[in-house]
């Protein structure tokens, strides 16, 4: 190989580059309909995969937060999506017992098990003076939820197994809730009404998102027996956290709490559980089911916005070869091959394509910025999604051009010379 060769091919890209770019100026109509089509596609991809990598990270990091041997005990638990129109045959979780204290008490005796969290969640109306939040996220817990779901208390204290039992009307709140609550002033100490109900703010809680999910909204737990007596909240969905001994594996706790439920409620050795178990992998891969559809919708979408692009890319090359028939012929008469000559056009349909994809990656960007900075999603873009982007408009670009720079290359030179 000839050492000048590698110059000879990035000459001809930088050639073909350039072309290109004054192509986009000169048909500035034809090329918005490549630019913006790519552009479309792209800004999906990248928006997306950056929504979903920070979901995925989030719940990771509430998964790991919980500690990595906690599991769960569930009425139901569903994989992926799932579609009820609300009868018996798909809504399946109806044929499924509600969990109760009882059964949440009795796993807790379970030898290989250290400590049990029952939990229960809804919305309601939070208060204090003059200050009314709606929707408030408000959970009912057991007094073991910090060694159970992890966190820390901040300020103040967490309640007591005996303000559990009693019902007290005590709450621990985050930071989010403390701020709209007592702005500038300490929040232990202070009452506020849940529900209408008085409730006296007895703890600060530090690390929200490891028992709520999202440190970014306005939340507070109370005891359990609290929230039974005074929360609007939808019945027989109750979750009971289970954290297995230092000695014991995750399985070994599962397999001792499975065995004590299926004794408690009398199923024969041959019957199905009529309660899930869940652990941080199914979590994961529940996840993961619901995220393929979004994934599968994000490459149709994006895919719409490529062809519109390289149905752009199509019509703006034949024009140039249209334009540039006798530069063809002469290049042609000078000993240009037929590959130099693809070659060429295909990297002015390529350029066309990139320059849609780096205005997507912006947009892109910027949709991602936006989530992250405006909702709890904490979306970054990952670099597979800019490699996919940048190799998808890249390929578009050289699949819609292969048939102008075939039809450049097959021109004869002396009728291109001839070309008026």
């Amino acid at each position: 190989m000839s050492p000048t060769r590698p110059t000879t091919i990035a000459t001809r890209m930088l050639e073909g580059v350039v072309i290109a770019l004054d192509s986009l100026r000169a048909n500035k109509v034809r090329a918005a309909l490549t630019v913006l089509g790519v552009a479309i596609g792209v800004t999906v991809v990248i928006a997306m995969a950056s929504a979903i990598t920070g979901i995925n990270q989030s719940i990771t990091q509430i998964l790991e937060s919980a500690g990595p041997k906690t599991f769960f005990v569930q009425r139901y638990f569903q994989e992926g999506v799932q579609i009820s129109d609300g009868s018996d045959e798909l809504s399946p979780w109806r044929r499924m017992p509600w969990l109760t204290t009882d059964e949440a008490e009795m796993i807790r005796r379970v030898p290989q098990v250290r400590g049990v969290n029952v939990g229960e969640y809804t919305r309601g109306p939070v208060g204090f003076e003059s200050v009314d939040l709606k929707g408030v996220a408000i959970a009912g817990m057991s007094a073991s939820w910090i060694l159970v779901n992890g966190g820390t208390i901040l300020t103040g204290r967490n309640f007591t197994p005996v303000e559990e039992a009693a019902g007290a009307r005590v709450a621990i709140i985050n930071d989010k809730l403390a701020e709209s609550l007592f702005p500038g002033r300490d929040a232990v100490g202070k009452k506020i009404k849940i529900f209408g109900v008085p409730f006296e703010v007895i703890g600060l809680h530090a690390e929200a998102a490891s028992l709520f999910s999202n440190a970014n909204e306005p939340r507070l737990a109370i005891p359990h027996t609290s929230f039974v007596k005074i929360a609007d909240y939808e019945k027989g969905w109750m979750e009971i956290a289970v954290i297995p001994t230092e000695s014991a594996t995750t399985i070994q706790a599962q397999d001792q709490v499975v065995a004590a439920l299926r004794i408690k409620r009398g199923l024969r050795p041959s019957a199905p559980n009529n309660f899930a178990i869940v652990t941080q992998d199914r979590v994961l891969e529940a996840f993961n089911k619901i995220t393929a559809g979004f994934f599968i919708a994000m490459i149709g979408l994006s895919s719409v916005g490529l062809m519109v692009g390289g149905v752009g890319v199509v019509a703006i090359m034949m024009i140039s070869v249209t334009e540039r028939t006798r530069e063809i012929g002469v290049r042609k008469a000078l000993g240009a091959t037929r590959g130099e000559i693809m070659f060429q056009f295909l990297v002015e349909a390529a350029t066309l394509t990139l320059v849609g994809c780096v205005i997507g990656m912006g947009l892109g960007a910027g949709v991602a910025w936006g989530v992250r900075s405006f909702s709890p999603i904490p979306a970054s873009i990952p670099m597979i999604a800019v490699v996919a982007a940048l190799s998808a408009s890249i390929l578009t670009g050289v699949l819609f051009g292969l048939y102008p720079a075939s039809k450049a290359s097959r021109l004869d030179p002396v009728e291109a010379l001839r070309y008026e």
